[in-house]
């Protein structure tokens, strides 16, 4: 079976296209800029050079049709011909409370979709953008519903739930719900298989942190709280999001500056965390080249998201009473060896010791790497992250009338 992985954003999607008997990534790529004008697509088959072409795409149909085109046809072709596709995986972001795990899209689920898609104003609408042009344009092929917030549903109440009144829970959900669900699935599985433990024995805290950043406390496998809240807004410092801060200042601003809402949302999403801080960058590569170079206010962005990376670890610790791993992941958890330092260090009294050199020489072509010492009672773990190997391995599952919980179903990675 060849499955087609689809993350559809606001003005991207990006693809994976892999080959499930030889556990294999046949071709990936992106279609940047949808329906803003000068869009384009970068196509990567291994063994190639990189293809990139400009291709107006108005809208996901169009973006869509562009890529089964470059996997089908021509030069950049990877099959035959389109009905090689077997089946499609869909990333979507919010899910509520109506979806603990993956399903079969049909008609009742989209709509359940659309039903809380106020939720995930930003991300649910060109989820299902996607979604419809997709099966527009592969109406024959099974499509699967991959949830960010599926993984975190196993959290007790009085983690999820928010001070505010009860009755905006019972009318409007307003609730915590979590995101990166799958990259925490999947590396906290992996962190509990380099452990020699059955993931149902180990308690472990996973840092996502990329341009966008969570946190996740795992209790015997499954997530108990996780940073991210309502909306992917909540929690660490992020690239262009602030994360935690008091909720006044939004209102104290607005007053100050006399804007409306929805200005102030495009601040706190698209014009604060890193970029806010720095006033120039959201690429922590960036920032940290000209932490080299002395500049001050790059300086205090690195050290206000290392210092909330620790507050979590100490949160976690907290909540979770033993750890046996600390997991790395991500673009930024990665690569970024200071970062990762500064978060870490001095954490001595919670059994947590790195081995410095390691950690700075560790980035995501090192492959997973345990970066504490040996006498560390809890080890941490950088693991590159493989979100994409979930959708596919739920996908199939779901066709094979296999599927289960992911506490019960023995994904491949589990090795």
């Amino acid at each position: 079976m060849k499955i087609l992985a689809l993350n559809c954003g606001s003005s991207s999607v990006k693809y994976q296209l892999y080959y499930w008997e030889e556990h294999r990534v046949i071709a990936k790529g992106v279609v940047e800029r949808v329906g803003i004008g000068d869009s384009f697509i970068v196509h990567e088959v291994p063994g190639r050079d990189t293809y990139r072409d400009e291709y107006e795409c108005h809208d996901h149909n169009t973006a869509i049709n562009l890529i089964v085109d470059t996997l089908d046809s021509g030069d950049t072709a990877v099959i035959d011909k389109i009905t090689d596709i077997s089946a499609v995986g869909h990333r979507v972001v919010h899910g509520g409370e109506k979806f603990a795990k993956s399903v079969m899209l049909d008609d009742d689920v989209i709509k359940a979709i659309e039903e809380v898609q106020h939720l995930a104003p930003l991300h649910n609408p060109p989820n299902l953008a996607g979604i419809k042009a997709a099966k527009n344009v592969l109406p024959d092929v099974p499509h699967v519903a991959i949830f960010d917030t599926a993984f975190h549903q196993t959290m007790p109440d009085y983690a999820y739930t928010y001070a505010v009144p009860y009755e905006w829970y019972e009318n409007y959900g307003v609730r915590r719900y979590g995101f990166h669900g799958t990259s925490h699935l999947y590396v906290s599985k992996r962190a509990a298989a380099l452990l020699g433990k059955p993931a149902k024995e180990c308690n472990i805290i996973t840092m996502h942190i990329g341009n966008g950043v969570s946190h996740t406390a795992i209790k015997n496998g499954v997530s108990v709280d996780t940073s991210m809240g309502l909306t992917p807004l909540e929690g660490a410092v992020m690239g262009t999001r602030c994360g935690d801060l008091d909720p006044a200042i939004p209102l104290f601003m607005q007053q100050q500056l006399n804007i409306g809402p929805k200005e102030m949302d495009t601040i706190l999403n698209k014009k604060s965390g890193i970029l806010g801080i720095t006033g120039k960058y959201t690429d922590r590569r960036d920032v940290l080249k000209h932490c080299d170079m002395n500049e001050k206010r790059c300086q205090v962005a690195v050290d206000v998201e290392s210092y909330r990376l620790k507050k979590y670890i100490g949160q976690y610790c907290a909540v979770l009473g033993r750890v046996d791993a600390i997991v790395f992941t991500a673009g930024v958890g990665e690569n970024a060896g200071i970062i990762r330092q500064k978060a870490l260090e001095n954490l001595e009294n919670l059994g947590i010791v790195i081995d410095k050199e390691k950690n700075l020489s560790t980035f995501s072509k090192s492959g997973e790497t345990e970066i504490s010492t040996p006498d560390s009672k809890v080890k941490v773990f950088v693991i590159p992250t493989n979100e994409e190997l979930v959708f596919v391995e739920d996908v199939v599952a779901i066709l094979n009338g296999t599927y289960k919980d992911h506490t019960e179903y023995p994904y491949t990675f589990l090795d």
